[in-house]
């Protein structure tokens, strides 16, 4: 059984620029989760653990978040934080053992984009249920489907464009240039919707701290508003950026 040491593990799974990666590296994972993570896939090595079984153990802390997240009390909102942090620990540790290991594959990049959906609706439907206040149908839980079904629709509108391109005979990877609209002014607004980033809202890393954030708050209170309020910001984000995004695509050259 292979016993590679930390540095070996961080030298042959997190390749040069892998944390320069704008579009795929998370903010935390160069803050500080790509240095803790090496600790845990050197571990899963040392185990014998292939990757996909890592993707998968993602996927169930990131469903269990959104679980536990909807019982709707301040530790359950803290515990919920606790969970994301390690769905994003384990993916990072997923493509490292597999960079490591030489068992890259299609199925677990699969596996891993499967598991970014489940973990935001999940966690989006459980926010719904906390703001509602009981496990009972009602129009948070219908805000919380909505926000998650949001989501789930700017990842679809995502991951089309490589889809699309491949049905047309097209390379997978596009030019920098191809991502900007071709029209001056939807590419300031390009500029400025990112600038702000206000679509992080509903990402499943920063809801986490700020359902805890408004947890804390409720918790002072004695009621559900800022939870409640801030369901309503996951509903007109989820909205406001399926739109803005399409409009994204459709303007550049990514489909050409």
């Amino acid at each position: 059984m292979s016993r590679p040491s930390v540095a070996e593990v961080r030298a042959g799974g997190q390749p040069e620029g892998i944390k320069e990666r704008v579009n795929e590296e998370h903010w935390a994972g160069r803050l500080y989760m790509r240095d803790i993570s090496p600790y845990v896939s050197a571990a899963f090595i040392r185990l014998g653990v292939a990757p996909n079984p890592i993707t998968y153990l993602m996927m169930a802390f990131g469903v269990l978040s959104g679980v536990v997240l909807a019982f709707g009390d301040l530790w359950s909102a803290l515990l919920a934080l606790v969970l994301i942090q390690i769905y994003l620990l384990l993916d990072c540790s997923d493509g490292e053992v597999a960079r490591y290991t030489g068992r890259t594959s299609v199925a677990g990049i699969y596996l891993d984009r499967i598991g970014h959906y489940l973990s935001e609706i999940a966690l989006l439907i459980g926010l719904g249920i906390r703001a509602q206040g009981e496990f009972a149908a009602g129009g948070w839980v219908i805000a919380g489907m909505a926000a998650a079904l949001g989501a789930a629709l700017i990842k679809v509108e995502t991951d089309n464009v490589v889809v699309a391109r491949a049905k047309a005979g097209l390379p997978e990877k596009v030019a920098d240039s191809a991502m900007q609209p071709r029209s001056a002014g939807l590419g300031l607004a390009r500029k400025a919707a990112s600038a702000l980033r206000f679509h992080r809202v509903i990402q499943a890393v920063e809801l986490s701290i700020l359902v805890a954030v408004v947890a804390v708050v409720d918790a002072f209170r004695g009621d559900l508003l800022a939870t409640q309020v801030l369901m309503a910001v996951c509903v007109a984000v989820a909205a406001l950026q399926t739109v803005l995004h399409l409009v994204s695509v459709l303007a550049s050259r990514r489909l050409e």
